[in-house]
């Protein structure tokens, strides 16, 4: 087990919550439309030219949207496994904010896995190491009916 410090990949995306994390957004204070990632300049609705956010917390939990799996390496600076291992991706609707979010989903789940309405949640894994720390990200992992929890 390392003694390394676990920090997120990228500062201000998400809560390193470890029992539940949450990806942080902001929210247009005149007509509630949610942003991920923050928005903080102008209001993207065409009907609202507010500049006025919040930052909101967004749901842990929604729905697959749409998935598949990703078969070539990502150019830097995503740090990709050595040698590389094709990984599934998947884009969930939010069960709040009925937004999408893209994110890579938990090693060992396959698209053949995952159908279109499937429930996921957010959950945090290494995304890589370095000298001084175990960098993390968010992933999605399908919930599983029954789990007791």
């Amino acid at each position: 087990m390392s003694d390394k410090k676990q920090v997120p990949a990228i500062d201000g995306w998400f809560t390193m919550d470890t029992d539940k994390p949450q990806l942080i957004g902001s929210q247009c204070s005149a007509c509630g439309t949610y942003y991920f990632p923050k928005q903080s300049r102008y209001c993207k609705n065409p009907s609202c030219d507010s500049e006025s956010f919040e930052e909101v917390p967004l749901s842990r939990t929604g729905k697959v949207w749409s998935y598949t799996n990703a078969c070539y390496k990502p150019p830097e600076p995503f740090v990709a496994a050595d040698p590389f291992e094709p990984y599934t991706v998947a884009a969930v609707q939010l069960e709040k904010e009925q937004m999408i979010v893209l994110g890579q989903v938990v090693e060992g789940v396959t698209p053949d896995d995952l159908t279109v309405g499937d429930e996921m949640e957010l959950v945090l894994d290494q995304l890589f190491e370095d000298e001084d720390d175990i960098k993390m990200t968010w992933k999605w992992k399908p919930i599983q009916q029954g789990r007791g929890e």
